[in-house]
């Protein structure tokens, strides 16, 4: 089968379209035939080094996928070849930029009905990181107010509507590019970031802080003082400290995705139901992976995209 993979760490010119040898499902895993495979920034992380999570070499990217099972190892229940399924994989393993992926069979949920399937590989690790960081660590609920500060991008939209839907009031920032996308998702008010000083557009404060955007960490400083005594301040933006007032109560939390399964699958609900939006800025096929990581190393890439095996 044709797969990407590095078998070193480095730039984007150690991953190599290549054919490998398809993989077996052992106990417990399943053999996904892939429909899509999604880009995230840890993947550009992963290659290059600088992100301390473990993989063997050679590794294929792609921690986020969706596909067929097409072969089911000893032991796996709830599951049948044919069904459709997406998954956020051990990021330590090799993932689903190729044509066939082992998965552990707890790591996959059915697809949603109401996407295509590809497109459904755009789903799992950024919903469950919206879903984490609002409701897990920041413990927000019905009737408090949340402040989400870089709502424009796909975690952020997410995020937006999933705090509206819990009955939460959303204060949001995004640039004008992105503001009518975030109003639709659902957010009570959006602040222009590039014309308006945060501080002065939040008239009342909130009870989480949710930072999506790589801020200067005196400015993330001074945003805490738009939180509530008692709220939380969380953040998704590992390499700069989060951020609290230990005088006022306020946590400081740092969110990284975790796999969970039951949540994914209240998460594809939530889609299928139409309150939740799947999106797909792109579609790529396998052999442009290389080309879309040098693209991530030069600069971000905006919403998401999904990669189609040949």
């Amino acid at each position: 089968m044709k797969a990407v993979r590095f078998h070193q760490v480095g730039g984007p010119e150690v991953l190599q379209h290549e054919e490998v040898e398809q993989p077996v499902p052992g106990a417990g895993e399943v053999l996904v035939r892939v429909a899509a495979s999604a880009f995230n920034a840890a993947d550009d992380g992963m290659r290059a080094g600088f992100l301390p999570i473990p993989v063997q070499l050679p590794h294929v990217p792609g921690y986020d996928v969706s596909g067929t099972v097409d072969a089911l190892g000893e032991g796996v229940a709830g599951l049948a070849v044919g069904d459709a399924v997406i998954g956020f994989l051990p990021m330590g393993r090799d993932g689903g930029a190729a044509q066939h992926v082992v998965a552990p069979a707890e790591a996959l949920v059915a697809a949603p009905a109401s996407v295509p399937l590809a497109d459904a590989a755009a789903l799992p690790s950024v919903a469950l990181t919206a879903w984490q960081a609002l409701f897990d660590e920041g413990g927000l609920r019905a009737g408090q107010r949340v402040l989400i500060v870089g709502a424009g991008g796909v975690v952020g939209k997410y995020a937006v509507a999933l705090a509206k839907r819990a009955g939460v009031h959303v204060v949001a920032t995004a640039s004008p590019r992105s503001a009518d996308a975030v109003r639709a998702a659902g957010a009570d008010e959006v602040v222009d970031h590039t014309r308006t000083d945060l501080l002065d557009a939040v008239e009342e404060q909130v009870d989480v802080l949710l930072n999506l955007a790589p801020l200067d960490p005196e400015r993330f400083g001074a945003l805490v003082a738009l939180v509530r005594d008692g709220g939380a301040v969380v953040s998704t933006t590992a390499f700069t400290p989060t951020p609290g007032d230990e005088s006022r109560g306020v946590r400081a939390l740092t969110v990284f995705v975790r796999p969970h399964r039951e949540r994914l699958a209240e998460l594809v609900s939530l889609v299928d139901e139409g309150a939740l939006h799947v999106e797909v800025t792109r579609r790529i096929a396998l052999a442009e992976l290389p080309a879309l990581h040098a693209e991530a190393a030069a600069g971000r890439i905006p919403g998401k995209v999904v990669v189609l095996p040949e």
